[in-house]
């Protein structure tokens, strides 16, 4: 068995209703089952996929996110039913729905991309907030520098 690829994984996370997902579709090729039997699993088990855990898609958030990839992919095509969409939780949850030794490998390679993201996520905001302090301090120093050289100057130059 191939081993999943994280980089693979980060590109089928999408953000819809400000929330970092994976689509029915790319969880079922990545399982290497058909979307329908994904989602036949899905239902036959609802009570363990609460709204926080599974969005279902509207039609405009799925016209949307197929005009954003440029071109519909082939999985997208010919669907009957608008695409459910999982949050991190709920990957994790497909675990105790999809049971083979195929899902626990990509439930595992997929956590590890949340995972990374939300790192990737806090050093950005670390590196941003600590770039604005530098910011404040290098404003702070050139206001002091500025005031320096307008006394300097008044004593060299004396106003007429």
């Amino acid at each position: 068995m191939s081993e999943i690829s994280l980089s693979k994984n980060e590109k089928m996370i999408y953000i819809i209703r400000g929330q970092k997902v994976m689509l029915d579709s790319d969880l079922a090729e990545l399982y290497g089952v058909l979307t329908k039997n994904l989602n036949k699993a899905v239902r036959r088990n609802i009570e363990r996929f609460p709204e926080d855990l599974m969005l279902q898609l509207t039609a405009d958030e799925f016209e949307l996110l197929k005009s954003q990839n440029g071109t519909s992919k082939e999985s997208y095509g010919g669907r009957r039913y608008l695409p459910l969409a999982f949050t991190e939780g709920g990957v994790a949850m497909l675990s105790s729905v999809l049971t083979s030794d195929r899902a626990a490998q990509v439930n595992l390679a997929i956590i590890r991309t949340f995972i990374k993201l939300r790192s990737f996520l806090a050093i950005e905001n670390t590196t941003s907030d600590k770039l604005d302090e530098l910011g404040q301090g290098t404003y702070r120093l050139f206001k002091i520098v500025f005031e320096r050289l307008d006394s300097l100057e008044e004593m060299v130059i004396p106003k007429e």
